[in-house]
Order: structure tokens, then sequence, then C-alpha cells
């Protein structure tokens, strides 16, 4: 089964970028793995208390993700997979890529402010000739309808 990978993160673009996954994965009869990753310096400041720091992230991510586990079951019938990791985005997101044969595609948001699309957007669509599968990068301000529309 072709899976859509999308990036779990605290950008607005998120949402459509995890709407376009869900809608292509239920018109596809594909699945959706959701990736977030805790970056480094988000619990290295105090080594006291990094563990509950990382316990906190993942409290967040897990909550984060079950508002969007539940409109995907809910409204695409499409039941996504959580993979949380800890380091560098790029190096975590690319790691997931080339281990897991079945993702299909990697589906991005890009972001709506005047400028750049954002950091992860900029730094795959740099590389994206050499990626193992196919780059998407949904914009940030698209309404619902168009999304469905394409999807």
């Amino acid at each position: 089964m072709r899976k859509f990978l999308v990036v779990l993160d605290d950008t607005r673009e998120c949402l459509n970028a995890m709407r376009f996954a869900a809608m292509r994965a239920a018109k596809s009869g594909g699945g959706v793995t959701i990736i977030s990753v805790i970056p480094p310096e988000e619990y290295q400041h105090w080594m006291g208390v990094a563990e509950i720091m990382r316990e906190e992230a993942r409290e967040r991510i897990e909550a984060h993700f079950e508002v969007f586990a539940k409109w995907m079951r809910d409204r695409q019938g499409v039941t996504p997979k959580l993979e949380i990791r800890e380091g560098e985005p790029l190096k975590e997101i690319l790691d997931l890529v080339e281990s897991d044969p079945q993702i299909g595609v990697l589906v991005l948001g890009a972001g709506i402010d005047k400028g750049a699309p954002g950091p992860l957007v900029t730094q795959l669509t740099k590389i994206a000739g050499s990626l193992p599968c196919p780059l998407t990068i949904v914009p940030g301000d698209m309404s619902k309808e168009k999304l469905e529309q394409i999807t």
C-alpha cells in the first residue's frame, strides 16, 4: 500500500498538508503516516529536566495527532500512523522516507507569509531530485473546497 507521509508541526500550513494527504489516501486506497520531530534544542537546556521536557513534547504531539487522526478516520476513512522522532527535522524525515519503501509521496504545507515557504519546504525542494519519492507542496491558504477538487 502506498503511504502519504505528512509532517506534523506547529505551523498553520500543516493543516492543509494533513487534509491533502488524507483525501488522496482515501481516494487512492493508500495510507497516511504522520511524522513529528522533536528538535534537540527543545530539551537540552537543562539536563536535569530533559526527560520531563521530552515527555511533555511527546504528549503535546500525541494530543495534536489525535485531533487529525479523528478527522481522518471520521471524514476520510483513513487511520493514520504516528511516527515521533527526536533530532534534526530534515534528517529524520529523510531517514523515514528512505527506510520505508511504502512511502510513495511526501506532503508538505507551504507557508502563507510573504517570503519563504518555510524551512522544510526550502530545504527539501533543493534536494527534491534525489528524493526516493515525489514531493507534494500544498499551499497553506488553499480552501477546503479547492483541496477537494484537486484530490
